[in-house]
């Protein structure tokens, strides 16, 4: 009876960071698609592509911590 409320915002913000999780991997990478495919070096595109890697391993971890799978 006391646990529900807190069970229920568990799955919600576990489905908000399965989300995000996956908003991050595909930004992730499209950044790095166009770091390979680009000819000149670009310190700005190679500093957002390491920023969006940090924040999908962030993530990861944090739903690795969460015990959450996700299923496709």
């Amino acid at each position: 009876m006391f646990f529900r409320k807190k069970q229920k915002m568990n799955e919600t913000y576990d489905e908000k960071l399965i989300e995000l999780l996956n908003r991050s991997q595909k930004e992730w990478f499209q950044h790095r698609e166009l770091l390979r495919l680009s000819f000149e070096q670009n310190n700005e595109l190679e500093a957002q592509t390491k920023s969006a890697q940090a924040k999908y391993f962030f993530l990861f971890k944090e739903a690795k911590k969460r015990h959450i799978r996700i299923k496709e």
